[in-house]
């Protein structure tokens, strides 16, 4: 089974900035659609960004202009940069590979921010 293991979060204050990385334990991300999803509390998992095999990105609304997506096929890894955090930024985020056959996600990291 393929693995995803998230890393770089923590607590930081508002206006201050992450860059989450999510290491695959093969080569899938050359191969599918890479995402980032974010849970608060009481909330529903949502769509933060997305990089697909094109190289394609697309992103929620809350977080344009301030979070970037992107891919290292060598390293086998995704990323988030994200940039101007905010308060509402606070959940646990997710990273997610889809293939044409298989959908992996990872355990997730929290990121907190706190005003």
């Amino acid at each position: 089974q393929v693995q995803l293991v998230e890393s770089g979060g923590g607590s930081v204050q508002a206006g201050g900035s992450l860059r989450l990385s999510c290491v695959a334990s093969e080569s899938i991300f050359s191969f599918g659609t890479g995402d980032w999803y974010r849970q608060a509390p009481g909330n529903q998992r949502d769509l933060v960004a997305r990089v697909t095999k094109d190289g394609s990105t697309t992103y929620a609304d809350s977080v344009k202009g301030r979070f970037t997506i992107s891919r290292d096929n060598a390293k086998k890894t995704i990323y988030l940069q994200m940039n101007n955090l905010k308060p509402e930024d606070t959940a646990v985020y997710l990273c997610r590979c889809a293939t044409l056959t298989n959908t992996y996600w990872g355990r997730g990291t929290q990121v907190t921010v706190s005003s």
